[in-house]
């Protein structure tokens, strides 16, 4: 048969895909080519690749009877007969070849080999059946572009991810740190590939500063291709003070007291200095640098005492209370010395109130609204408070004994005469009285009362 035939002689190898004896030409040109379906003897399968890999093209036949396979390209031009290469590309490489299987490889696989590649094998009527190649290219120039470089603490900055050239279009997500956040992306066509801008707006604190942000990218072409870039955060200074001496212990008159301030910050603060709170610093207080030295306490010193520390973004404080006690006292307070605002919630140290002191921050910011219990009130001392207030707060705690006790006494004097009333409640009916209700006059009634007396037995006394 003409269809079993195999070419021989240099007719049978044309360049350019001529490839096929003229005789299986025009038998091909008279005879219809069954298309890809079921219930055929030659299978083949769909090839995805990645741009610049290889993709494998397999033309089986199921039941072969040793008619001849041949592989042609989207241009109908002949790549391998048989075991034969017609075509001049030396990209394609016989991989296997049997009576029931040709196998030819494409290696650096470009757009431009898309398409479909049919397989032929000639039977009568012959067959033909295609696969598809699919070409997948990753993308390229994946950037990430911030509007600002350095960021100021609660700015909005807007940052930008491109993933260019990629078929199909990509995925872009986000992510701050382990955290992925939601960005806008828009797509672009430019012939047959695709360019994805995804649009981020954050809003930085100084905790962001130094954490990457990154740009992932989901695209079947590639795993894990991601770019990434790291904020750059300014923010005021965090100012703390310390007290040096006394380690937690009473600031007693005529004894020394030394505080440290310390400020951090981005950039790092440059101007430090410490002030006493609506009054003026006493000449005996020595400052140097961030410490302050009061070689000799006493009660003229009370008051609150701040240190501020500024940066290029702003300013912050910290405030530290003093109160001077007797040299007599003996007893250690819950809380001393310390009153600090904070400058933010998290800042607030809510430790043990029965031991050390509690140390508190302060700033210009808006603060915090922190409800204190009466307990935890009462353990704050007053900046201006010394001996005589101690005083006054007893005499008034002895005041407030004195008038209980009174109210209680009045209180139980009340429920004594009221019972005492209650007893003595009524109308005393006699027999004296008997008749007057009907007299003129009162002597006619006392008549008629002395006779009704006359008979001491029916007199009787009625108690209601």
């Amino acid at each position: 048969m003409a269809s079993r035939a195999e070419p021989s002689g240099p007719s049978a190898r044309g360049g350019g895909g001529a490839g096929l004896l003229p005789p299986l030409l025009v038998l091909f040109a008279a005879a219809a080519l069954i298309p890809r379906g079921d219930g055929q003897n030659l299978v083949t399968e769909d090839v995805t690749v990645v741009e610049g890999e290889v993709a494998t093209i397999s033309c089986r036949v199921k039941n072969s009877d040793d008619s001849v396979i041949q592989l042609l390209n989207p241009n109908r031009q002949t790549i391998y007969f048989r075991d034969f290469r017609p075509l001049k590309d030396s990209r394609f490489q016989l991989v296997n070849f049997s009576n029931s299987e040709l196998r030819v490889s494409l290696t650096n696989v470009s757009i431009s080999d898309e398409g479909r590649y049919f397989c032929q094998l000639y039977t009568d009527p012959p067959q033909e059946i295609y696969t598809t190649i699919t070409v997948l290219v990753p993308p390229r120039n994946l950037v990430i572009d911030i509007q600002k470089e350095i960021a100021v603490e609660g700015e909005e900055i807007e940052l930008n991810c491109t993933a260019m050239a990629s078929r199909p279009a990509t995925t872009i997500r986000w992510f701050k740190g382990n955290k992925e956040l939601t960005g806008k992306s828009e797509v672009e066509q430019w012939s047959d590939m695709y360019t994805v801008t995804s649009q981020l707006f954050l809003k930085v604190g100084r905790e962001d500063d130094g954490v990457p942000v990154i740009c992932l990218v989901d695209h079947p072409a590639v795993k894990d291709l991601q770019t990434q870039r790291y904020l750059e955060v300014m923010y005021k200074p965090q100012v703390r003070v310390s007290q040096n001496y006394p380690v937690q212990g009473l600031t007693r008159e005529g004894e020394p007291l030394e505080l440290t301030c310390a400020a951090f910050g981005k950039p790092q603060p440059t101007d430090m200095r410490w002030l006493r709170v609506d009054d003026e610093m006493p000449q005996h207080v020595v400052v140097s640098g961030s410490n302050l030295l009061i070689s000799n306490l006493n009660k003229t010193d009370n008051g609150t005492y701040r240190c501020e520390a500024s940066n290029a973004v702003g300013k912050s404080h910290a405030d530290y209370m003093l109160f001077v006690y007797d040299t007599t006292a003996t007893t250690e307070p819950a809380v001393h010395g310390f009153t600090q605002l904070p400058n933010s919630a998290e800042e607030l140290d809510y430790g043990d109130l029965s031991g050390a002191p509690i140390l508190l921050y302060g700033s210009t910011e808006a603060l915090p609204t922190v409800q204190l219990s009466n307990a935890s009130i009462a353990l704050y001392p007053d900046s201006r408070a010394g001996e005589e207030g101690s005083i006054r707060t007893v005499d008034h705690a002895v005041v407030g004994g004195v008038v209980a006790v009174v109210v209680f006494a009045m209180l139980c004097l009340l429920i004594i005469l009221g019972r005492y009333f209650a007893r003595h409640k009524g109308t005393y009916f006699t027999h004296e009285a008997k008749g007057a209700d009907d007299a003129a006059d009162a002597d006619t009634a006392i008549i008629n009362a002395e006779g009704g007396q006359n008979n001491s037995e029916e007199k009787k006394e009625y108690f209601i």
